[in-house]
């Protein structure tokens, strides 16, 4: 039973330590969080595109090597 309760108080603790962290975070804006958004979404666009590029290009490449 003394491990049960050890248990309970760690978790407690945890969350109590847990809860002081999340007011230390300096939460963004909902326009911040848009605006990052938006980049990473734009990121990841370009990088398709630029990667699906390169596969199709490296596939021809092969193709004409390969006959």
């Amino acid at each position: 039973m003394d491990k049960v309760k050890e248990a309970f108080e760690k978790v407690k603790v945890f969350l109590a330590e847990a809860k002081a962290e999340f007011k230390k975070v300096t939460w963004p804006t909902p326009k911040q969080a848009l605006a990052s958004t938006s980049v990473v979404l734009v990121v990841v666009v370009v990088m398709s595109l630029f990667l699906g590029l390169v596969d199709f290009g490296l596939v021809k490449i092969l193709r004409l090597i390969l006959g």
